[in-house]
C-alpha cells in the first residue's frame, strides 16, 4: 500500500454536506425566557451556535414565526429542494389542517420534534395533525430534539 498516495486521498477529502432548515412555531422564540422548567434556559440563537459548531459540515437555515400562514409560505418555498426539514411547530401541531397539507405537499423530509412530551400535557396537546405526513417524531427529550433529528438525517445512528 502507498502510504503517501493513501494520506494525500485522505487531506483532499471533502467531507459531505447537508442542508438541514429548522422551522420553529408560536413562542418557540422565547426560549430561553418562558417557562424555563419546562423549556429549559437557552435560547435557541445559543443553541443553533452549538449545533453549527458541532457539525459544521451541515448548513443550517433557521427560521421561525408566530404566524401560521407564513411558517406554511415557508415550508412551499423551501421544501422542494434537497434540504431536510425540522419542524417544531409549536401549538399549530395540536390545530393547524393547513401545516399538515403543507406537510404532505412537500418533497422534502420532515422530522416533527418537540421538547416537551406532548403525550404527558394537557389533552389538547396530545394529538399531532402533522404526525402522519412527517417521516418521524422526537419529543419529550428537552431541546436535544433537534441535534436527535440531525443524528438520524445524518445518518449516525445506522453508523453506530
Amino acid at each position: 500500500m502507498n502510504v503517501g498516495k493513501s494520506l494525500k486521498h485522505i487531506a483532499n477529502f471533502e467531507p459531505y454536506t447537508m442542508d438541514i432548515i429548522i422551522i420553529n412555531g408560536p413562542n418557540l422564540n422565547l426560549l430561553g425566557k418562558r417557562e424555563p422548567d419546562l423549556y429549559g434556559n437557552t435560547s435557541f440563537s445559543e443553541y443553533l451556535q452549538k449545533l453549527t459548531a458541532k457539525y459544521p459540515y451541515i448548513s443550517f437555515q433557521y427560521y421561525q414565526s408566530n404566524v401560521e400562514g407564513e411558517i406554511i409560505n415557508y415550508i412551499q418555498e423551501h421544501g422542494f429542494n434537497d434540504s431536510h426539514i425540522i419542524l417544531n411547530a409549536g401549538g399549530y401541531t395540536h390545530t393547524s389542517v393547513a401545516i399538515a397539507d403543507a406537510v404532505a405537499a412537500i418533497t422534502s423530509p420532515v422530522i416533527e420534534v418537540h421538547i416537551t412530551n406532548i403525550y404527558a400535557r394537557e389533552k389538547e396537546r396530545q394529538t399531532s395533525l402533522l404526525s402522519k405526513n412527517c417521516e418521524g417524531v422526537i419529543s419529550g427529550l428537552g431541546i436535544e430534539v433537534y441535534e436527535l433529528a440531525i443524528i438520524h438525517f445524518t445518518g449516525q445512528l445506522k453508523n453506530s
